[in-house]
């Protein structure tokens, strides 16, 4: 026979059962509230447009020296690598018998000085006897005919001399421009002459060019884009140079070729740019500068003045099939699909030409837990966008 439980235990683990039970039924988790998302209002900002381009440094003057007479050459007189001005005396070559050449002729001139001289002195005598009876006009025509000719002889010995007072005068090569010269092709001691080629090359220095492809679309567009602020001319050029730095001078555009390339339907663009010494730096006693005739570099066309575009950030944009879009947020909360054209864009500030308006609240953060038509629980974006002007860039182009 089993042993009676006493009620009042009974009790007890009654009361202890339905304690357990009814506090873990009050635990038990509510329906899930809207998800919560970063936002960010499309407001205008000052936008510097930029567009980048791969270019070319070109010197605006490029000489390649070269020998106009054939002589040995004595002396060197400029540093390689170093800069030069126009006129100096860059090469000496032998003079002396240029020099003996030119005395000759010089000889032969006043030898035909002094006959046509005497011709002249006959052709007188013989013109103030024409009235007298000794005079004869046959003798007369003979005399004038000696003083002409032996005046062209004359001018026959002088175009002779200065020919040798040239060829005297190409024995000393001078710099045709202000430049910088590079390595020398031939050394002292050796025979120069018309046929030796170049024996050095200057290039100019300050300012220099910049040449670069353009795509014929991407001419229109900035040919569109500047029409109403002065054209071409309110573009600024900068240069990225090749290890990343921006240099430090800015340029002007201009020069537009006047054909397209068949082969790469590019128009080729041209700007101007100072290129100064770079303080106290000399290498070798030779004066350094930033930009060197053949460099490549980064071309970087910017408005001269700053424009005002719709911008978000960049983090908002998303793409597809279709296209850019963005969510917005309506006053309701609710998540709507907003079809978006953008135009110029960094890593962090993309403008929007067409599809959103001033004012609208554009989803950052959390985009991957929503979906049109959803009701959402909208908060500012952990990362607001910065309103300090940007200068934006598009795509690289013309290879």
């Amino acid at each position: 026979m089993r042993p009676r439980v006493p009620a009042i235990a009974l009790m007890a683990a009654l009361f202890v059962l339905v304690a357990g039970v009814v506090p873990a039924a009050a635990q038990a988790p509510g329906p899930p509230g809207p998800p919560s998302v970063g936002v960010t209002r499309a407001e205008p900002h000052q936008i510097t447009e930029t567009s980048k381009y791969v270019g070319r440094i070109v010197a605006q003057h490029r000489v390649a020296l070269v020998a106009r007479v054939t002589a040995f050459l004595e002396k060197r007189d400029f540093v390689e690598g170093s800069e030069v001005t126009k006129g100096q005396v860059l090469y000496e070559l032998e003079q002396p018998p240029f020099q003996a050449d030119l005395a000759a002729k010089q000889a032969a001139v006043a030898q035909a000085q002094a006959q046509l001289q005497n011709a002249t002195l006959a052709y007188r005598r013989a013109a103030s006897l024409i009235k007298t009876p000794a005079g004869q006009q046959s003798l007369v025509d003979s005399a004038r005919a000696t003083m002409l000719s032996d005046a062209g002889a004359l001018q026959a010995a002088e175009a002779q001399m200065r020919a040798s007072q040239i060829n005297l005068g190409y024995t000393q090569i001078r710099a045709p421009i202000a430049g910088k010269i590079g390595l020398s092709a031939v050394s002292v001691g050796n025979v120069v002459s018309p046929s030796s080629g170049t024996l050095a090359t200057i290039v100019s220095q300050d300012p220099m060019d910049v040449q670069f492809p353009v795509s014929l679309t991407d001419v229109l567009e900035l040919r569109h884009r500047y029409a109403g602020a002065g054209g071409f001319g309110a573009v600024v050029i900068r240069i990225e140079l090749p290890d990343g730095r921006i240099y430090k001078q800015t340029g002007k555009l201009d020069f537009v070729d006047n054909t397209v390339s068949t082969s790469t339907d590019t128009v080729i663009l041209r700007g101007t740019i100072p290129n100064p010494p770079i303080s106290d730096l000399k290498v070798g006693g030779a004066t350094q500068r930033e930009l060197i005739d053949g460099e490549f570099v980064t071309v970087l066309l910017q408005g001269a003045q700053p424009i005002t575009l719709l911008a978000i950030p960049r983090d908002a944009v998303m793409t597809d099939q279709r296209g850019d879009y963005v969510y917005t947020v309506t006053a309701q909360h609710k998540v709507v699909e907003t079809r978006i054209s953008l135009g110029q864009s960094t890593a962090t500030v993309a403008t929007v030409t067409t599809g959103l308006t001033k004012g609208e609240d554009v989803i950052v953060d959390g985009l991957q837990k929503v979906h049109p038509g959803e009701v959402v629980n909208p908060g500012p974006a952990s990362t607001p966008m910065h309103a300090a002007p940007a200068t934006l860039s598009g795509a690289a182009s013309a290879k």
